[in-house]
């Protein structure tokens, strides 16, 4: 593949990984709400939490998709592992690191999951 095709689909995918954060964003603020006028307990937060990780991915993954020709569940992926992995740095660099192996590697796998199924339906 030429240079400026892998040039094109990195820029494809930082992209596609920056729309993700912006609705991250958006949507933890809503959640942020929610949480202050009704006042969930601990466990709702956390699925919604969740949620917010899953269409974030899905909706990167849905932009990343759109934007190749070929292999679009690939590029979703790819986007959802990038999420979860800059996820995972942060999340660490700040100290909040004592999370459970089995729910970060939970996690992972529907940040991925959520990116791929949004490259399949792009």
């Amino acid at each position: 593949m030429e240079k400026t095709s892998w040039k094109l689909k990195t820029w494809h995918v930082l992209r596609s990984l920056l729309l993700a954060y912006a609705v991250t964003v958006i949507l933890l603020l809503l959640l942020a709400l929610l949480l202050y006028k009704l006042e969930l307990d601990e466990g709702k937060i956390s699925i919604g939490i969740i949620a917010v990780y899953v269409l974030s991915c899905f909706v990167g993954g849905l932009a990343a998709g759109k934007a190749s020709q070929s292999r679009k569940f690939i590029w979703g992926l790819l986007v959802g592992a990038l999420y979860f992995l800059v996820l995972a740095v942060v999340s660490i660099a700040s100290g909040q690191g004592g999370v459970p192996i089995l729910q970060m590697a939970t996690t992972g796998a529907l940040c991925a999951g959520g990116g791929m199924l949004g490259g399949m339906l792009a």
